[in-house]
């Protein structure tokens, strides 16, 4: 069922956000010259998939997870992204494509050898990895890997179709704001 909901709302929301998301593009190009950010991350089973993202940091910053990544990198329109939660917007794509789903963990870097090993003793890699969920309403980031991975298996042990629904709407409405960086 979820999968369904999924499939249909990130279609819709790739339908009907398209426009916003052409001149996110756009202004994307005046910003870094390369408006779409695509790492590689840990899936499903922990096998890899090519996250789509804003980039919202200059191209030159390292590949690291957001917590260490310095906040001087942060373009002027990379802040703005990040505070209105647009530069997620081309994770539709990976939900449609069946490599996230909406409410998940969030997918990890393939370096993050600590939170990886807390995810598998947890059983979190046996689903998807999704753009919200429990620890991103509560400000839970990848700076705390044993009490995002308690969080994520808390979700996913307890997820429902009502906490599916909340996850997006407190995510849509402004809770939780994403990554620390410092």
């Amino acid at each position: 069922m979820i999968r369904l909901l999924d499939f249909i709302f990130s279609f819709l929301g790739i339908l009907f956000l398209w426009p916003i998301g052409l001149i996110v593009y756009i202004l994307g190009l005046f910003d870094t010259g390369s408006p779409i950010f695509k790492q590689e991350r840990v899936g499903r089973n922990q096998k890899p998939f090519v996250l789509l993202k804003y980039r919202t940091m200059s191209i030159n910053t390292k590949s690291v997870a957001t917590h260490l990544a310095s906040s001087s990198s942060i373009t002027k329109l990379g802040s703005f992204l990040r505070k209105s939660k647009l530069d997620e917007l081309p994770q539709l794509i990976n939900v449609l494509k069946g490599d996230m789903s909406l409410v998940g963990p969030r997918p990890n870097l393939f370096n993050q050898k600590e939170l990886i090993k807390e995810r598998s003793e947890k059983g979190v890699y046996d689903f998807l990895p999704g753009i919200t969920g429990l620890a991103q309403i509560n400000e839970i980031d990848m700076s705390t890997p044993k009490k995002l991975a308690e969080t994520d298996a808390e979700m996913l042990k307890t997820l429902t179709l009502k906490k599916y629904f909340y996850y997006i709407f407190a995510t849509v409405g402004g809770k939780g704001s994403g990554d620390r960086i410092k």
